[in-house]
């Protein structure tokens, strides 16, 4: 029981990490190696000096939807975090963690609407930053691996009984 413990808690902790790098990062879609662009801003390598300079990105709904979304799958996934800690030490014995995995699989059902409205709105929310002959960055994959690990954990939770 222990290591099932310990193995559930990780996993929650890997893919709230995920969520927030996910969130946060500057890579939802690249053009090559100098220019990229995120939930929040439109970034390109500066030649001369080296560094990033970044534009917040222009409003779009589809891309505020994604914004909102994606906070949201971070939230509920930090609530249901503690919601588990908390559970973990006031429940009975033989009691389920039932908030816990319905706040993880709410997590993973935000996380799914915005990667799946960002894949299929792209071009709507790109459209003020240049073509479109880039590609999708690695926060994009991390918003879709942490899809199903957050059900999973959801699921998970919910069979989850409290022992000694």
């Amino acid at each position: 029981m222990p290591f099932l413990l310990v193995s559930m808690t990780l996993l929650h902790l890997i893919t709230l990490a995920m969520l927030f790098i996910a969130t946060t990062e500057k890579s939802w879609w690249v053009w090559g190696t100098t220019e990229s662009s995120d939930l929040w801003y439109n970034c390109h390598l500066h030649n001369i000096t080296g560094s990033w300079q970044c534009a917040t990105t222009p409003e779009n709904d589809w891309l505020q939807a994604v914004q909102v979304l994606m906070v949201l799958s971070s939230i509920l996934s930090f609530v249901s975090f503690l919601v588990f800690m908390w559970q973990l030490f006031t429940i009975p014995r033989g009691a389920l963690f039932y908030f816990t995995g319905l706040c993880q699989v709410l997590a993973g059902l935000t996380d799914f609407a915005a990667a799946v409205i960002y894949t299929l709105r792209n071009r709507e929310i790109l459209e003020g930053s240049r073509s479109l002959e880039g590609n999708f960055g690695y926060c994009f994959i991390l918003a879709w691996t942490c899809v199903p690990l957050l059900l999973c954990s959801g699921v998970l939770y919910s069979h989850l009984r409290k022992k000694e």
